[in-house]
């Protein structure tokens, strides 16, 4: 599947995520082992680099610890990490001014990845403790990213 199928992909199949999690949820509370192993097996069968579609069309909270740590990896003051590439959204919270991402190269190589957001290293999140509290933030998230749309069809096609 390309990465431009996914929305209409997860917009099929959405229902019937939301209705295998109604069912499952306390299954679900149980499942962070049999999730990472999804997980893993998503992340060895895709390729990041091909898509880039997180940085494209999601855009992370950066914390203050974020901004010293690009500051400094740019060699630049935290004033102007902010200044030139963050915004403060709705929720008042520090996201970067436009998408995608400013670090982000043609060739889909993050100019920052060393030094990258906690929002940026932590993605997709489908690797986390307690996978049943971001559930629905996943179904959301395999609209854009392949390994959680991977993790999200085996986990509740049951394999």
């Amino acid at each position: 599947m390309h990465i431009t199928d996914l929305p209409k992909e997860v917009a099929l199949l959405k229902p019937a995520w939301e209705r295998w999690y109604r069912t499952n949820k306390r299954r679900l509370m149980k499942m962070d082992r049999e999730i990472l192993q999804l997980h893993l097996a998503a992340v060895a069968e895709t390729d990041c680099l091909a898509c880039g579609n997180c940085c494209r069309s999601l855009g992370p909270m950066i914390l203050p610890n974020d901004v010293d740590r690009i500051a400094k990896a740019l060699c630049i003051k935290a004033s102007v990490v902010i200044e030139q590439h963050l915004r403060t959204d709705e929720d008042g919270d520090r996201v970067f001014r436009s998408m995608p991402c400013p670090f982000l190269g043609d060739d889909n190589y993050c100019s920052i990845y060393e030094d990258r957001p906690k929002a940026c290293r932590e993605y997709p999140h489908t690797d986390r403790k307690k996978f049943y509290q971001i559930f629905n933030l996943s179904v959301k998230n395999a609209e854009s990213c392949p390994i959680v749309f991977k993790v999200m069809h085996k986990l509740t096609a049951g394999g």
